[in-house]
């Protein structure tokens, strides 16, 4: 069933994508359609052991070097397929792979057989008052040294399967509070399944209604199609359109600063004529004044004759410069200017400008029926996804599921107190093992120290005190014990030993490394007739290319179930909901879209009527030379000042008389002229400004006039082939246009389904809590709590085992040093020939306290 709801409702999802084949994409306005709701689990996959650790980490080690042999993947096939054994080197590879775990159990075995047997025998052989039964000691020089050693190993080998013992014990301790703890991360992963279920209807949900924003978008941009698709269509437009009708208010102002210019040179020539002709007045009446006087008989005298003849020489110079009153006038051209300003140019210039500007508003009033018929077309794709989604059995569905797992989770909850009852009956057992080698430990120790403590060293061995002979009987006791379980340890032992290294070598590890995985998704290897299990379980196609590894990694990932499972393969999803049926009806009439601009004019013929009266009136004809020839002269042609100084020397070199007095009074009149007239020409705000404003519009008069006809001629063409264009040519621009448009709105759509895929395949039914499981199950429970715990306990209570064989040895060597024993050794230095060394049977030297029957063990 749970496949069933993976499927269904992926099918649901994918009714919401299509596939739109663009022959333009521009880029649109980026849609944001927020996150898909999801919840976070709470499941963490992942086992931190603490500080046992360090001990998985040893026995990790300890298994590496017993079984350093990588995965046996082709055995592993082989045994899947039931062909292990076909050929005789798969015994051979499988021996090989093994060798160390064999040669451990044969020893393990071997400890089970020989130990019992050899206890058996020992004690056989000390009942017959040999292998150390004989309470007789002999007397050695270096009997202490001995017995220290003796102690001190016994206590070494007693602390080392002290170690061990704790190892177990801390190993079955964590065993159970990790099962006792394991309802909480069952729990969680019951808890992430139904989140699971829960939110996937949510993300469709969601998925679904954020096709209303794609939708108000595209209805956005409809009812603003005025601004977007008028706007783009002026602007082509405007590449040639605004330049024209730029040129053209361009020389609409050109004409009124032509008659601005022409105005101030007719003000300025008057001005500065009237200046001119009073200064040329006053001068030719001191130049005729100033030559009647040079006429007078004084000057024939011969003294006087030659400075007067330098002087009437020099009369000419009295005159004016620049003459104004000669320039040819420029009210003709001016008439002619006011006459083309009786037509407002500027203003049948803005009505085409006002006219182009106007594009927006006839788009929108030709495209209004298209774009209702559009936006009906919007809604009904929107009812067709609601209609379609309640068709869909996804509630029914899901609430099976969940009553399903309700109900799983209900048997694992009643099934866990038996879990946990027989884990308790584990724990109990490994614990009454942990006590016998804790029991043997008990009677090493006690016998160590009270050998230790009451041992006397001035005593002979018959007569060492109560508490030396007590640790001795304690030792003896240790060993007896060491016999009895060390066996049924060392059964114990290698059965955890073999089923715990082999679950870790080929379980556990290949699962960390995803080889399990590999070995699984081995064609044909769990079904002979499939080539793919997992999709011929799944969906009973096993040529669907879906793997073990793949699923768990994209889940791992937290990846979608319709990437993790590859259902774009099973699905067309086309044929539930076919999205790019509505994309090409939405271009279809988009593409129907008929824009007629014809009614646009840019200039009318008067403006153009007016614009070529302007080219003929006659401001080219202007002798722009002249006047600014004019302009630059001086305004006499010689400095009356210096001229009237001269004068006034040369009058000092003629004889004192009438003569001299005249031509300084000619001097002084010569000067006042100057002061009164020449420079209020040269600096008098009057007279500076006219002649600046007249250089000024003279110039601009003459740029003008430069090839006036052609620039008219040229903003005329302009404007026809503009006007040209939006008559004749402005249907291909608005197919451009309208076919961006178009894009631009089907944009919306792709975005969309691009968006839906991307969610389905990243977020909606995020497959996580499969992995957590599968994780939970086989990493966290299997490896981690089970198996590790259990090699670690083998680890320990074989190491303590092992170590008992040790221990045996010594504690039977000191016993005998802390044990009261029935006979001694007696050391005379002068009878007989046996080196002072009797036996009891022959000198009947008895034990005072005890005898032999009673203290033989």
């Amino acid at each position: 069933m749970a496949v069933e709801l993976c499927l269904l409702l992926l099918l649901f999802c994918g009714s919401t994508i299509s596939e739109v084949q663009p022959i333009y994409k521009p880029p649109p306005g980026t849609l944001d359609f927020g996150f898909v709701p999801a919840k976070t689990y709470d499941t963490g996959a992942y086992h931190e052991p603490g500080p046992i650790g360090i001990l998985f980490k040893i026995v990790h080690a300890f298994l590496y070097l017993v079984q350093p042999n990588y995965f046996p993947q082709d055995l592993i096939r082989k045994l899947a397929q039931q062909k292990f054994g076909n050929t005789q080197g798969d015994y051979q590879k499988a021996i090989y792979y093994e060798i160390g775990f064999i040669v451990s159990a044969a020893l393990g075995l071997l400890f089970i057989l020989l130990l019992p047997l050899v206890g058996l025998c020992f004690c056989m052989c000390r009942c017959c008052d040999n292998c150390g039964g004989e309470m007789h000691q002999r007397q050695k020089k270096n009997a202490d040294c001995q017995r220290s050693c003796f102690a001190t190993f016994l206590f070494v080998a007693s602390l080392i399967i002290s170690v061990g013992v704790l190892c177990a014990y801390a190993a079955n301790q964590h065993l159970t509070n990790q099962v006792r703890g394991a309802k909480k991360l069952v729990n969680s992963n019951f808890k992430d399944l139904k989140i699971f279920l829960n939110d996937t209807p949510a993300q469709i949900d969601y998925l679904v209604s954020q096709y209303n924003t794609t939708k108000d978008k595209a209805l956005s941009d409809l009812n603003n199609v005025g601004p977007l698709l008028g706007n783009r269509v002026q602007e082509q437009l405007g590449k040639e359109v605004r330049p024209a009708l730029d040129a053209a208010l361009t020389m609409a102002g050109a004409i009124r600063e032509t008659k601005e210019a022409l105005e101030n040179v007719s003000v300025s020539v008057e001005v500065l004529q009237e200046g001119t002709e009073r200064l040329h007045a006053n001068l030719t009446d001191v130049k005729m004044h100033l030559s009647n006087t040079l006429n007078d008989s004084a000057c024939s005298a011969a003294q006087a004759a030659s400075t007067c003849n330098i002087i009437r020489n020099s009369l000419h110079q009295l005159n004016i410069n620049a003459n104004f009153s000669g320039l040819p006038g420029v009210s003709s051209q001016l008439a002619k200017v006011n006459d083309v300003l009786k037509t407002d140019l500027s203003s049948l210039v803005q009505k085409g400008y006002a006219a182009f500007n106007d594009t927006p508003d006839l788009v929108v009033n030709q495209t209004r029926n298209i774009l209702s018929d559009i936006k009906n077309l919007l809604e009904s794709i929107g009812s067709n996804i609601t209609t379609f989604t309640k068709t869909l059995p996804v509630q029914k569905i899901l609430a099976d599921l969940t009553i399903y797992l309700t109900q799983s989770e209900a048997y694992v909850q009643d099934y866990f107190p038996v879990v946990e009852q027989y884990d308790f009956y584990r724990w109990l057992g490994c614990l009454i093992l942990c006590c016998m080698v804790v029991l043997i430990l008990v009677f090493y120790y006690l016998g160590l120290l009270c050998g230790t403590c009451g041992y006397d060293k001035h005593a002979s061995p018959t007569t060492r005190g109560c508490i030396s002979n007590t640790g001795g009987n304690f030792l003896m006791a240790g060993v007896g014990f060491s016999f009895l379980f060390s066996w049924v340890l060392m059964i114990v032992v290698v059965l955890t030993f073999v089923t715990g290294g082999n679950v870790e070598k080929l379980v556990c590890e290949p699962f960390e490394d995803k080889t399990l995985f590999k070995v699984l998704d081995t064609p044909y290897l769990l079904n002979q007739h499939w080539k793919n299990y997992l999709s011929g379980i799944l969906f009973k196609n096993p040529n669907i290319n879906l793997t073990f590894e793949k699923v768990y990694s994209d889940c791992k990932e937290n990846k979608g179930i319709y990437t993790s499972l590859h259902l774009e393969q099973l699905f067309n999803i086309n044929e539930f909901l076919n999205v790019s049926m509505y994309t090409e009806d939405v271009a279809l009439k988009i593409e129907h879209i008929q824009i007629n601009l014809s009614k646009i004019i840019l200039l009318d013929e008067i403006g153009k009527e007016n614009l070529l009266n302007f080219s003929s009136s006659g401001i080219e004809g202007i002798n722009f030379a002249a006047y600014l020839t004019e302009i630059n002269k001086s305004v006499t042609k010689v400095d009356l000042l210096s001229f009237a100084n001269d004068l006034e020397a040369r009058a000092d070199q003629l004889p004192k008389g009438a003569l001299e007095n005249a031509l300084k009074g000619h001097a002084n009149s010569i000067r006042m002229i100057h002061n009164q007239q020449v420079i209020p020409l040269e600096q008098a705000m009057k007279y500076v400004k006219a002649r600046s404003t007249l250089n000024q519009s003279i110039r601009l008069l003459k740029r003008t006039s430069s090839e006036l006809t052609v620039k008219v001629k040229n903003v005329i063409s302009a404007v026809n082939a503009a006007q040209l264009l939006i008559n004749n040519n402005a249907s291909l621009v608005i197919v451009q246009e309208t076919k961006k448009y178009m894009d631009t709105i089907v944009g919306y759509f792709e975005q969309y389904v691009e968006w839906v895929k991307e969610s389905i395949a990243m977020e909606v039914a995020a497959c996580k809590p499969i992995a957590n499981v599968i994780d939970t199950a086989v990493d966290i429970f299997l490896c981690s709590y089970i198996t590790d715990s259990v090699n670690t306990f083998w680890f320990g209570l074989g190491g303590s085992s092992i170590f008992l064989i040790p221990a045996i040895i010594f504690a039977v060597k000191l016993s005998k040093y802390y044990r009261r024993m029935d006979t001694e050794d007696v050391y005379d230095d002068t009878e007989n020939g046996n080196n002072g060394y009797h036996k009891e049977h022959l000198y009947g030297i008895h034990n005072p306290v005890f005898t032999s029957s009673m203290e033989q063990w």
